[in-house]
């Protein structure tokens, strides 16, 4: 279901099931999840959304804004940079001698693509074999929006700063993407198969909306 707020229009997947009130959530990639009871029109649902309306638009900057705004870093050899969740130095990541930071920065760029590449289809293997499915395609990408996607091609993409995050947090991003694999919307039944393998996936997306702003170099 799509609506428009202010001029905006946001997507909202919506689950029907056995309960009593209409509830709007909002998790750390920005997807938008009403559960509402069983029977519920349209009508209601979209009166939910608007008046709502504030709420979700602010909700939704604040996880733009958060995964746009860059913190500050000094690249020499003793600079601190994320990698699997801990500051490194720059020297124990990447070669950092007699460069300058364009050379540095673009380098970092590398060390962190290659190193998300390899990370990820390790952790493919892993969760594949629970999940009994399989992506066409696997591919490492820069984005300011999201963290992970599938396609309907079963084509799998990841942002390369998740090589910042620690493994558990990486481990929930693609179990994300691999349960879309056989549910693309994220309904009760895609949520409930992420849980299977993750129960406490909360918590890993929790740690991407509070700590994602600072995945940045």
């Amino acid at each position: 279901m799509k609506v428009e707020i202010e001029n905006k229009m946001i997507k909202v997947d919506v689950q029907y099931g056995n309960r009593k009130k209409l509830s709007i959530h909002i998790d750390s990639f920005g997807f938008i999840t009403v559960k509402a009871p069983k029977d519920t029109s349209q009508e209601v649902i979209v009166s939910a959304i608007e008046s709502n309306g504030k709420r979700i638009l602010e909700k939704i900057h604040e996880i733009e804004v958060a995964r746009e705004i860059p913190k500050a870093r000094e690249y020499h050899a003793q600079g601190k940079f994320l990698y699997l969740g801990k500051e490194c130095f720059l020297h124990e990541l990447i070669d950092s001698s007699e460069l300058n930071e364009e050379v540095l920065k673009r380098n970092l760029k590398k060390f962190y693509i290659n190193s998300c590449k390899t990370i990820v289809e390790e952790r493919i293997k892993v969760y594949q074999k629970q999940l009994k499915v399989k992506p066409k395609i696997i591919e490492i990408v820069e984005s300011k929006a999201k963290w992970g996607s599938c396609s309907s091609d079963r084509k799998l993409t990841f942002n390369y700063r998740l090589a910042m995050a620690p493994i558990e947090v990486i481990d929930y991003v693609v179990i994300h993407e691999l349960c879309h694999l056989l549910h693309m919307n994220h309904d009760r039944s895609f949520w409930r198969r992420v849980g299977s393998i993750m129960p406490d996936y909360k918590e890993k997306e929790e740690y991407l909306a509070r700590y994602g702003h600072s995945m940045s170099f």
